[in-house]
């Protein structure tokens, strides 16, 4: 069985996408290629703990088990060696980046306190976007009990889009919740 939202893409998603668009062929809609989630501790120099319970909670939310990340450069001022653990990502491609997607999109979004809408200025300039979650509390996987500390992460959705608009068609098309315009 396939993630749902990809079948949503390939029977709607992508039909509208080239009307939408104007493209001359369907291998032209931009799809998402991969999605990475990266949570950056900077207090996993000091307590290393911090970082055993964000890959934990990190392959609870993905499902696949995260990359420790390592500090490139030594920096005095931060107490931090080349090499040090600072935190921990994961890339999830095909099926898995679309089920997390749109657990992400109908789950765990919606249960962010006082939510509007996502920032439409996540958009690199190259249709891929990305967006900070200030608390990994929103997924229903971590258990509030096991949490010592509330950390946020980054989630970049990578796309074939050549531009902000074909990626931002891309993402509305998926269900991101942007603000909708104020009507006068």
């Amino acid at each position: 069985m396939g993630a749902r939202l990809k079948e949503v893409y390939s029977t709607e998603i992508a039909p509208a996408l080239v009307k939408r668009l104007q493209l001359k062929n369907v291998m032209e809609v931009p799809r998402v290629e991969k999605v990475v989630l990266n949570m950056g501790l900077g207090e996993a120099i000091q307590n290393i703990k911090v970082l055993e319970s964000a890959v934990e909670e990190l392959t609870r939310i993905c499902g696949q088990k995260p990359v420790v990340t390592k500090a490139k450069k030594s920096i005095a001022q931060f107490k931090l060696r080349e090499g040090m653990p600072i935190g921990c990502m994961v890339t999830l491609r095909r099926d898995k980046a679309y089920e997390f997607l749109d657990r992400l999109i109908n789950v765990a979004l919606p249960r962010v306190r006082d939510f509007k809408g996502v920032s439409k200025k996540g958009f690199d300039g190259r249709g891929n976007y990305t967006l900070g979650i200030r608390e990994q509390l929103i997924f229903p996987e971590i258990d509030l009990e096991k949490v010592d500390k509330v950390k946020g992460l980054n989630v970049t959705i990578v796309t074939t889009a050549k531009n902000d608009e074909e990626g931002y068609a891309l993402m509305e098309a998926i269900g991101m919740p942007f603000p909708k315009k104020a009507q006068d």
